[in-house]
């Protein structure tokens, strides 16, 4: 399962303010010191024994309601991700580094030679409704994902390396032959048959195995054209992880009680109550205490840094914002990117002067005293050795855009460029909804583009609700000529899923034959040498920067308040969940 979400604009508070002013001496050492205090927040809450019972209150924050789309194989967004985060558990375990291991509701074997992995549920895990999880809800979501009828996006061509999944994409196979389930349907086993077994295997997030169950004997009866607005998905799921839905009000919140069923144990809570808020009150609602758990907004970190009685958990995410200039369009018919030749778009220098106007470094510092920070490459540090620390990305540089743009033949014709072929250029920006600071941000972008005598636009004048943006976007909106989106990424570094000619989600649409060769590369079997794989990565990131399809923005870190009479909660990658988070005795 490669665990890519769409995500929201409030995380991405370093998007450039209006004009700014130089900063002084004491701003500066402001912001310094913001910076170093991120990087000693705990990852974790203290352990302390834990009392039976209590409702813990969760504020979410965001401006758009949640579609709430409670599958994994159906939602890409972050936001649904997140709100059923109580219910929805992984069916597997991981270290802190994201390396597979058996302390989660099943068990992984991989085998090189027979080119297999075996995936067994452990005895026990049970759906809320108390029925075992069986093998043939291990194998349905392949179903799912695959049948074109629920238009799922999760269809990739990582997960077209399992034996039999193309054919039954395409129509031309009713079952898919590469997954069996020895013991039969309601047995607790499959064994999933690879053309080639890939060096990411091990790690969670691999794209090539799905990681999520679904219960097939609650939705085998609704039709897959059907299933995504079902009541099934919608209004009454069901979950084997520690708790359930109690009730919904849609968009707003969710009341999530204990599962009676789930494998670990009781879970010390009695109620969990999830409340939707706006990212422009959450700073109120933290020092106020309403809430028990609540993140920080990190333009308001210097609102609430002072709060008593909280607890300060933080991380870098695994995610990051970036400029989309899209040059295509999705053949859904034939499954892939196609390029458009005669887009205004597809002229190299024009995307990475647009790239060079960024002055991401300036505001991340002016809006969030550090807490956010300009990414260099579409890999995160996080990633170690396959992150490029040679490379420094778009810095900021209007003389070098206005260059590039005069030597590629964009001449001014009065306030504005035309392009080479002298026709006038207007290009549309898409832009989300989110915080008080998005509106002054992206004016500010449209600012930057103004000075080096680009006309850029924002889409209807407005920026556009989370929802209705992603929805233009997948759909590629022709008026749309960039956006800015950003991605909760995998916890395995490969980007096949997210940039490949035949990926959904690369929403840019380009194509072109060395990023084919890279991404090919990167997950061959070759790739199984550390140093090669290393090197392609590296290779990809530079022929990622230098074409500008997809330019990096910036990443922030994720700060959550935490009521210091809970504990139990952390942001380890290796953390169990919600089913041992409680109040203290």
């Amino acid at each position: 399962m490669k665990k890519i979400k769409i995500i929201g604009s409030t995380m991405t508070v370093g998007m450039a303010a209006m004009a700014l002013a130089a900063c002084g001496n004491n701003k500066k050492a402001a912001d310094d010191n913001a910076a170093k205090t991120a990087s000693k927040f705990p990852i974790a809450m203290p352990k302390k024994e834990i009392k039976q019972g209590g409702t813990l209150k969760f504020a979410y924050e965001t401006d758009t309601p949640f579609a709430g789309i409670f599958s994994g194989e159906l939602s890409m967004s972050q936001i649904d991700s997140d709100v059923s985060v109580f219910g929805s558990e992984s069916l597997f375990g991981t270290t802190d580094s994201y390396k597979i291991n058996d302390s989660g509701p099943a068990t992984l074997r991989l085998n090189v030679k027979q080119k297999t992995a075996t995936i067994e549920v452990k005895q026990g895990v049970k759906w809320s409704d108390g029925k075992q999880v069986v093998a043939k809800d291990l194998e349905f979501p392949y179903e799912i994902i695959a049948n074109k009828a629920t238009a799922s996006e999760r269809y990739t061509n990582s997960l077209a390396d399992i034996v039999g999944l193309s054919e039954y994409h395409s129509g031309k196979a009713k079952t898919i032959s590469g997954i069996e389930m020895p013991d039969g349907e309601n047995g607790r086993k499959i064994v999933i048959h690879f053309k080639e077994m890939k060096p990411g295997m091990t790690q969670s997030g691999n794209g090539y195995y799905w990681e999520l169950a679904e219960p097939y004997h609650y939705l085998k009866n609704v039709p897959f054209a059907k299933l995504k607005s079902s009541d099934q998905i919608r209004k009454a799921p069901i979950f084997f992880g520690p708790f359930k839905i109690g009730k919904i009000v849609r968009g707003q919140s969710i009341t999530w009680v204990p599962n009676k069923y789930y494998w670990r144990g009781k879970p010390k809570l009695d109620k969990i109550v999830l409340s939707v808020i706006s990212p422009n009150t959450a700073s109120q609602s933290i020092k106020s205490h309403k809430f028990d758990v609540a993140d920080v907004v990190p333009v308001q970190w210097d609102q609430v840094k002072g709060t008593k009685n909280v607890t300060f958990v933080g991380k870098i995410p695994l995610t990051y914002h970036y400029l989309g200039i899209r040059v295509g369009k999705w053949d859904a018919k034939q499954g892939r990117n196609v390029m458009d030749p005669n887009s205004k778009m597809g002229n190299k220098a024009l995307r990475q002067a647009i790239g060079y106007a960024m002055n991401v470094d300036e505001v991340d510092k002016h809006y969030t005293k550090g807490l956010s920070f300009r990414v260099p490459t579409l890999i995160p540090a996080q990633f170690g050795s396959y992150f490029d620390k040679s490379l420094t990305g778009y810095t900021y540089n209007l003389k070098k855009a206005n260059e590039i743009l005069d030597k590629a033949g964009y001449k001014k014709k009065g306030k504005w460029r035309v392009q080479p072929n002298g026709k006038p250029l207007t290009i549309t920006i898409a832009a989300m909804s989110g915080d008080a600071t998005r509106e002054p941000i992206i004016q500010n972008y449209l600012q930057q583009w103004h000075k080096i005598g680009l006309n850029v636009k924002l889409l209807g004048g407005r920026l556009t609700e989370f929802n209705s943006f992603y929805q233009k976007i997948q759909s590629d909106d022709p008026k749309i000529d960039m956006f800015i989106a950003g991605w909760a990424l995998s916890s395995e570094p490969s980007p096949n899923d997210l940039y490949g000619e035949k990926a959904p989600s690369n929403y840019s649409r380009f194509v072109n034959a060395k990023n084919n060769r890279l991404l090919e590369e990167i997950d061959s079997s070759k790739a199984f040498n550390h140093k090669y794989r290393v090197e392609k990565f590296h290779e990809w990131q530079k022929n990622m920067l230098d074409e500008a399809y997809v330019i990096p923005v910036d990443n922030s870190y994720q700060v959550t308040a935490v009521n210091d009479q809970i504990s139990g909660y952390s942001k380890r990658p290796s953390w169990t969940g919600w089913y041992n988070v409680g109040f203290i005795k």
